[in-house]
Formats: structure tokens, sequence, C-alpha cells
């Protein structure tokens, strides 16, 4: 009975917080990842700033116009607004419009 009740707590403690756990760090491993030029996020020590480049381990941000200030990419707690990015691999063609006379 008590081996019973030892592998039931540490089920209940494996489901209860280190599942959860993992689940929030690997989500942040994939926000980090995912920066890319011209996206507004916040650091860990609460700075706000526009991603202006991004290498393997550091983020470039811009915190005022003409100051930027270089990050590792764990400091980065969250993304504000993603720029936007375009899907299409294809170059946009614009139509002429032909006017006759």
């Amino acid at each position: 009975m008590p081996l019973l009740m030892i592998a039931l707590l540490f089920g209940v403690m494996y489901f209860m917080m280190i599942r959860p756990q993992q689940k929030r760090r690997r989500e942040a491993q994939q926000m980090q990842s995912a920066l890319a030029p011209g996206d507004e996020v916040v650091t860990i020590g609460g700075l706000y700033g526009t991603v202006t480049g991004v290498d393997d381990d550091t983020v470039l941000l811009e915190v005022a116009p003409g100051v930027q200030t270089r990050y590792a990419r764990p400091a980065i707690a969250r993304v504000v607004s993603q720029a936007e990015r375009v899907e299409s691999t294809e170059p946009a063609v614009e139509e002429a419009e032909t006017v006759k006379e």
C-alpha cells in the first residue's frame, strides 16, 4: 500500500508540475527560434524593442531611434507583434494599365 501511494504521488507531480513546465519551455524555444527582423518583442527585463537583426544565438534590438542593443535569444520573453511576412516566393507582378487614345 505505501508503495502505491508513492507511485501515485510521483504520477500526480509529473502531470501537475513537470509536464506543463516542459510544454512552456518548448513553446518559448519555438518563439525564440522564429524571431525575425521587424518583430516587436519584450525582454525578460521588461524592455520593449524591435528586432533589427538575428544571429545564431543573439538578437539585435532597436530600443529607440538609432539605438541598438544586442541580447541573447533566451532573454526574449515574448513577441508583442510580428512583422508581416510574405508567404509567396514569386515576385508580385503588376499589370500595366493601357490607356486608349
